[in-house]
């Protein structure tokens, strides 16, 4: 059937709106001429209470990750304060016992077990040729220490306070034989005596016996034997 105005036939576009109904239910997502339908704005906006709460919970993870970045810090920082409060003798304090190696300004390395320490020396136990040593080192002639670990121990006893010329009066006393050892050299004999800040040295072992002077600041070490 046919129409001389170029009409189509009523049958033939009732057909045509039929499948083009079919064609949409079973594409969605196409036009009508077959091409993908492009996404609306409307399609991939977040609803308002869900754009809230991603808002909500992005603004708690920073603040959270800001507070622990202090929390770090402020630890960081408390721990930098400790250590720089921590003095040489704390740390050889906690290592009684153990056996450390202190390097001395002449280059020398006298190894031994800690015995004492005390704020301004520490007593070494080593071994001789002639058997047990007993190093008395001043913590001013100390250019370095391995075998120490990183404990401090602080001090709680009286005697830690003893100086350097108390400790060197009691061997005064015992009439024990040393060896006094400064950057010189060193020299064997008995201490005659003991002043604020100096030790005099008789040398026993000279022929003759000659009296030696020595400063405390430049005693390396004092080796009783």
């Amino acid at each position: 059937m046919s129409f001389d105005d170029g009409r189509q036939p009523q049958a033939t576009h009732d057909v045509y709106s039929v499948l083009l109904v079919r064609r949409r239910a079973w594409h969605p997502g196409r036009r009508d001429d077959g091409a993908p339908r492009a996404r609306t704005k409307e399609a991939t906006t977040i609803d308002g209470p869900a754009r809230w709460e991603l808002l909500f919970a992005d603004l708690e993870a920073q603040l959270a990750a800001q507070e622990q970045a202090e929390r770090d810090g402020a630890v960081a920082e408390l721990t930098r304060a400790e250590h720089a409060s921590i003095p040489l003798a704390d740390r050889l304090r906690a290592a009684l016992g153990a056996p450390l190696t202190l390097e001395l300004r002449d280059g020398e390395a006298v190894q031994g077990v800690v015995r004492r320490t005390a704020a301004a020396w520490v007593l070494l136990e080593g071994r001789g040729a002639g058997g047990r040593v007993e190093h008395l080192v001043p913590l001013a002639a100390v250019t370095g220490v391995t075998g120490l670990g990183r404990a401090a121990v602080a001090s709680m006893a009286r005697t830690d306070a003893l100086g350097l010329g108390t400790v060197l009066r009691g061997l005064q006393r015992d009439r024990a034989r040393v060896v006094v050892r400064t950057a010189a050299g060193q020299a064997v004999g008995r201490l005659a005596r003991v002043g604020k800040d100096h030790l005099d040295l008789e040398e026993t072992d000279r022929v003759p016996a000659r009296l030696r002077v020595v400063p405390f600041a430049a005693l390396l070490r004092v080796s009783q034997t």
